[in-house]
């Protein structure tokens, strides 16, 4: 009798686990993310952010909106809003450009800086004191050689990605 109990208590583990785990990551206050969103918030908003940057990339506007409406959306319980979320964040892409870094003995690069810029205001409207208007930078080098035209998708896909990670953070993780 005493082994049919300890079989009975091993064999429902594994499920008492998840349902602890499918618990706390449904909570509000909770997310395996380390997100700390209030849980009366239910709804993000994430406006499209213009491109008023010197030199315009018509691309870059487009992917970096979707690249932070699918970080908040992918990486917390709240559903997508137009306007005026319980969470909101709006602003504007405010510098793309590329410049030389590793100039060599004969004036020439090794590498080039491809640097984005946006500028944004969060808005939390259960916790304003951790509202901000912050501008966040993000670059990556690459060869000179490299055709940029070739490149430039992969380089914003990756640079917008990190400016994504570094919004959430600082919006809902307080890093």
């Amino acid at each position: 009798m005493e082994l049919s109990k300890k079989c009975f208590v091993f064999r429902w583990q594994p499920l008492l686990l998840v349902m602890v785990v499918m618990g706390l990551s449904s909570c509000g206050v909770y997310s395996f993310t380390g997100a700390s969103i209030p849980p009366e918030a239910k709804t993000v908003s994430v406006q499209y952010f213009s491109n008023h940057a010197l030199l315009v990339e018509p691309t870059l506007s487009p992917i970096f909106t979707d690249a932070l409406r699918d970080k908040f959306t992918g990486q917390t319980n709240l559903a997508m809003q137009e306007r005026n979320g319980d969470l909101a964040l709006e602003g504007s892409i405010v510098e793309y450009k590329t410049t030389p870094v590793a100039i060599q003995g004969d004036q020439t690069s090794a590498l080039n800086r491809l640097t984005i810029t946006i500028e944004v205001r969060f808005t939390n409207k259960y916790e304003p004191e951790k509202d901000f208007d912050t501008k966040f930078t993000q670059f990556i080098d690459y060869p000179s050689g490299t055709d940029y035209n070739a490149a430039k998708t992969d380089l914003i896909d990756q640079i917008t990605e990190m400016l994504a990670d570094d919004i959430f953070n600082k919006a809902v993780i307080n890093w």
